[in-house]
């Protein structure tokens, strides 16, 4: 089943900020997306239903294995366009925003495409590398 943008979003949120602490709640989640409490907690309510977060005996959000894989691979996806954006020239915010906006559309196949492309590219001209681990 594929998911929703604004799913996706709250996927890779949860996972960037347990990259920093190991407790993360619904709160944290809402004030760095800048949300209001009831919609954070309905789009919590989705993904425990869609079995990709759980909540813990203190409250805290945790992925699960399928919710990490897939914030995982969003998270990659907004890290390798953005790197691209920026060594194409644009600026850091226009990157990364546009990186924010495409990684939900684009489909796995041309995103691999992308990817192959890049590391092709790098090989033949010493560029980025769109394996190279990045800090959330």
């Amino acid at each position: 089943m594929a998911m929703q943008e604004s799913g996706e979003m709250y996927l890779e949120t949860i996972f960037v900020l347990s990259q920093h602490s190991s407790s993360v709640r619904s709160i944290d989640v809402g004030e760095h997306m800048g949300f209001s409490k009831p919609s954070v907690s309905r789009a919590m309510g989705l993904l425990k239903k869609s079995g990709l977060v759980i909540t813990d005996e203190q409250g805290y959000l945790r992925l699960t294995p399928e919710g990490e894989k897939k914030a995982r691979g969003i998270y990659e996806r907004h890290q390798v366009l953005s790197r691209l954006f920026i060594n194409m020239g644009v600026d850091e915010k226009t990157a990364t925003e546009d990186a924010c906006r495409i990684e939900h559309y684009l489909s796995d196949k041309t995103f691999d495409a992308i990817k192959a492309h890049i590391k092709k590219y790098c090989e033949a001209h010493g560029g980025m590398d769109p394996d190279a681990p990045s800090a959330p």
